[in-house]
């Protein structure tokens, strides 16, 4: 385990403390939200409430895991032996991202045809995506680092493509007064999936130990953040505003005497 100071140790402590609280509260928030929107958007907000469930488990593991790798005595940090388990990242990664971006989808009631089409080929490239990731998070050099983080990107340019060009036609088809918050959800959805690249890379420049160590676990817990509890917010706005309008379009007209 890389030697880190007080103020790295707790940096990450509270960071990990802060998004497990983070995402059960999304979770919570979602799963009750379900009565405020119509039938057909409530899968969508299910999901939604599950992937910060997902991931508000997997942050008390990693919690766990990180102060079992140190042992605290004043302002002395020292590693305790046991290694600090990352590699839950990887296995959240690995069931919310696919989720991620089929909740996306339901939200926007596609037909059934298009949905399935849609969410098998998204939920199948971002399975890809983290599992060609994954060896090159835990490689020891920065050669093996690369080679598989550009694997990875391949399928992460094609999930881009899909999510700007893919849905951009079944955007234009959504409700005019929603059409702006989709378009917010989707480039939400990639900014925040830019910091992991970013985070990713962190070796190459010229930072290693603890700083590396220090901005790879904030990077990531960040961006979880915004990818998982701000998306999910997102989300539960768009079926609202969706569930209005239809209420509203389905309402009898009402006949003045």
């Amino acid at each position: 385990m890389e030697t880190v100071s007080a103020g790295q140790y707790f940096l990450i402590y509270n960071a990990f403390s802060l998004t497990f609280a983070t995402m059960s509260a999304a979770a919570l928030f979602l799963w009750f939200g379900r009565s405020q929107v119509t039938p057909p958007y409530r899968t969508a907000l299910v999901i939604s409430g599950l992937v910060c469930a997902i991931a508000a488990y997997h942050y008390f593991r990693i919690f766990e895991s990180w102060t079992a790798a140190y042992e605290v005595r004043g302002a002395e940090i020292t590693a305790t032996g046991y290694a600090f388990n990352d590699a839950y990242r990887y296995v959240d990664w690995l069931l919310t991202v696919p989720l991620l971006l089929i909740e996306l989808v339901l939200v926007m009631r596609l037909s059934e045809s298009e949905t399935v089409s849609k969410s098998v080929r998204l939920g199948a490239a971002a399975v890809l995506m983290i599992a060609l990731g994954y060896p090159g998070e835990v490689a020891a050099d920065n050669g093996t680092r690369a080679l598989w983080g550009t694997l990875s990107t391949i399928p992460f340019l094609y999930i881009v493509w899909e999510l700007f060009r893919g849905l951009g036609a079944a955007i234009d088809r959504q409700p005019e007064a929603v059409r702006p918050l989709i378009r917010k959800a989707r480039l939400l959805t990639f900014a925040s999936w830019g910091f992991y690249p970013i985070v990713y890379m962190a070796p190459f420049a010229d930072i290693s130990g603890a700083s590396a160590e220090t901005t790879i676990q904030i990077g990531y817990t960040l961006a979880d953040i915004i990818a998982k509890a701000g998306v999910g917010v997102m989300i539960y706005m768009i079926a609202v505003r969706k569930s209005a309008i239809e209420r509203d379009t389905a309402a009898p007209a009402t006949v003045v005497a």
